[in-house]
């Protein structure tokens, strides 16, 4: 295979990737802002006797892909409507990384998501209830961050999808190993 069918084959890959995620982040409706939508990048290079691939996206994006493991399930208000453990084979968790001391912020971004989306609290009955998105978004913030976040896979599917794909003699030539196929690569805003 000559190093231009390379190119190419990883070039229809990398776009197959990319075009595919963002179609998924659309459609699974996580994409208010655009910003990861617009993040998401690939960058091939081949050369005579290897090749790379590195993908880019916001840093949020590893999180909304492979989801979040809540801190406490068991501390989810009563009354909500999805509970348990969201993404229980996830390698983030709440409240194990460095952001901590982000919870203002963490609530300020669910309180704007909360009145885009036009989210109110209700009664028993399906009637509204006077609130603020203040409180609306502090309710919803404590119980994501104690059930976590599903994993959307919205990455994760189409890559798994193009790799599968792969001439077999790309692969074999240049011995792929998926996990050293690509590399997350924080974006800064």
């Amino acid at each position: 295979m000559k190093q231009s069918e390379v190119q190419i084959e990883l070039e229809k890959f990398r776009d197959f990737v990319i075009n595919e995620a963002r179609r998924n982040l659309s459609s699974l409706q996580k994409n208010d802002t655009k910003g990861l939508y617009e993040s998401l990048k690939g960058n091939v290079k081949a050369m005579p006797n290897s090749f790379s691939m590195e993908f880019e996206m916001n840093p949020y994006g590893q999180f909304q892909d492979k989801g979040v493991k809540g801190k406490d399930p068991s501390k989810v208000s009563p009354n909500a409507k999805i509970r348990g453990q969201q993404a229980p084979n996830s390698p983030f968790k709440f409240g194990s990384g460095s952001a901590s001391g982000q919870w203002g912020l963490f609530v300020s971004n669910i309180e704007k998501w909360a009145l885009k989306r036009n989210i109110r609290l209700r009664d028993d009955k399906g009637k509204y209830k006077k609130g603020k998105y203040s409180a609306i978004s502090q309710i919803i913030a404590s119980n994501i961050y104690n059930r976590g976040i599903k994993p959307s896979l919205f990455f994760t599917t189409p890559f798994e999808t193009a790799f599968k794909r792969l001439p077999d003699e790309l692969i074999e030539k240049f011995a792929l190993d998926i996990e050293n196929l690509f590399t997350y690569t924080n974006t800064k805003k």
